[in-house]
């Protein structure tokens, strides 16, 4: 596999170290509570209530998932749930095209960290990633990595792979991890498909341990996720959250 060139990027790739895919599985699989460490705990069906909201939070922090995983308007709800509870609140920025401009996800994720949100699972500009634009692409995330920063949240790019070329996963992936995103995430789960096995072991030969990769779209049983983590993913994002550790506990 190959990464994008200097003058398809504007700047020379970082050395890639290694990332033991094998090794985070085996430890990832160990155990529920391990196993759910490494799940956002999601819920971003736009009918969802604040009843499901809630119940969402209660699951999030009875089983240790990573986070919760909420649209924006619900962010406040899981932040006061989840008080106390040590388990962030996360949160989707430009969602679900990316199409937004700068300054607007700028805007939502500075709104969205005053609310209590840690993690921020933003939209690649896609549009502007086929129109060749590099540059402007970096900076559309590197407007939110700046935010998250200065308030000691992380950032986790969905790159929308299904909508992508194998060069324009591989590209946006060096651009992505150049604007200093803590996570590649594979999908909005809204689009034509979600993640892959092939696209996470694509994501993760761009990022090698720079950075974390996240498979998400359509993970609905423990198969689903001991595929993506033995692929290269050290973070899964899934609504059937319960289900996949309840039946790895069962497997035990």
């Amino acid at each position: 596999m190959t990464t994008p060139t200097l003058e398809q990027t504007g700047k020379a790739a970082p050395e890639l170290t290694h990332y033991d895919a094998p090794a985070f599985a085996a430890k990832a699989l160990a155990s529920r509570r391990a196993l759910a460490a490494v799940i956002d705990h999601t819920l971003l069906k736009p009918e969802a209530n604040r009843a499901q909201v809630l119940k969402l939070c209660a699951e999030a922090a009875e089983y240790r998932f990573a986070c919760a995983m909420v649209n924006p308007a619900w962010v406040a709800t899981a932040h006061a749930a989840l008080s106390g509870t040590g388990i962030p609140v996360g949160v989707v920025i430009g969602f679900p095209l990316g199409a937004n401009l700068t300054t607007t996800k700028r805007e939502e994720a500075e709104a969205m960290v005053k609310a209590g949100a840690r993690e921020l699972d933003m939209v690649l500009n896609i549009g502007l990633l086929k129109s060749g634009e590099n540059a402007l692409v970096e900076a559309d995330i590197r407007g939110v990595v700046e935010i998250a920063r200065d308030s000691g949240a992380i950032v986790k790019v969905i790159l929308e792979t299904s909508l992508l070329s194998l060069e324009e996963k591989l590209l946006a992936s060096q651009i992505a991890c150049a604007a200093g995103t803590d996570f590649l995430k594979t999908s909005t789960g809204f689009s034509t498909s979600g993640a892959t096995a092939s696209d996470v072991a694509l994501l993760r030969g761009v990022a090698g341990s720079r950075c974390g990769v996240k498979a998400s779209g359509g993970i609905r049983t423990l198969g689903d996720a001991r595929a993506m983590l033995e692929a290269g993913a050290n973070r899964i994002g899934a609504s059937a959250s319960v289900a996949i550790v309840q039946a790895l506990e069962a497997t035990n």
